[in-house]
């Protein structure tokens, strides 16, 4: 199989595939018995190739924590999201602020997050968050009452473009809470063929807690919790 055939056949899985692909589920396109089952650098530079060849053009090939996908490129989101009726999902400051916590501080407990931002977590915060996949229990504190410890998913990487934590933008980059929406909490452009995350239903706002409590994320100074992060 020469060069260009596997470009082909690589650039057309990716373009129909509805999550990111890795290279171990690439490789597996060609054990079929359909003739020479490439060597896994090639796919590796097959797919660099088509990266290369997509550089300039409206939608991009990106790798993210889970594999590559083509996926518009952010700058065109105001005229791409015109295509969905439904409202961009907006989260609360509270969620984001539990969010970023965990996301820069994991594993944490909830007792340790409640402690960085001041006001207790209301239930139905690490509630959405895990539904939405972006949290998991990583296991348990060995401390008296073993309290669970929350980091982040690889669903949460792939949501926000990451490869890695690595990207994570650095603290001493954030001024304030806004600045993570900005930066980090932007929602992802939408992959080619799908609507992608901006169809997600609006939610994340919680329940009211008994006080000391959540203020349904409006008023709570995101610059204390992000410095405290540090």
């Amino acid at each position: 199989m020469n060069v260009e055939e596997l470009k082909k056949i690589i650039e057309a899985a990716l373009m129909v595939a509805e999550e990111p692909l890795s290279l171990d589920r690439l490789e597996a396109l060609f054990d079929l018995g359909l003739g020479p089952v490439p060597e896994r650098e090639a796919i590796r530079a097959a797919v660099e190739s088509l990266q290369e060849d997509y550089a300039g053009r409206g939608v991009e090939l990106k790798q993210v924590a889970s594999g590559w996908r083509f996926q518009a490129r952010a700058e065109f989101a105001p005229w791409i999201n015109r295509l969905w009726e439904e409202r961009a999902p907006r989260y609360s400051r509270a969620l984001l602020e539990t969010l970023a916590i965990i996301a820069y501080r994991q594993p944490i407990t909830r007792g340790e997050i409640e402690d960085i931002r001041g006001v207790s977590l209301a239930p139905s915060i690490l509630k959405t968050l895990t539904e939405r996949e972006w949290i998991r229990v990583a296991g348990y504190r060995d401390v008296p009452g073993r309290p669970a410890v929350y980091a982040t998913t690889r669903e949460f990487l792939d949501y926000f473009n990451l490869k890695s934590l690595s990207d994570l933008p650095e603290l001493s980059e954030l001024r304030d809470i806004e600045d993570i929406n900005l930066d980090l909490f932007r929602e992802s452009p939408p992959a080619a063929g799908a609507a992608g995350a901006a169809n997600e239903a609006e939610s994340g706002d919680e329940a009211a807690p008994s006080p000391p409590a959540e203020d349904d994320g409006g008023q709570e100074g995101g610059a204390e919790a992000a410095e405290a992060a540090k």
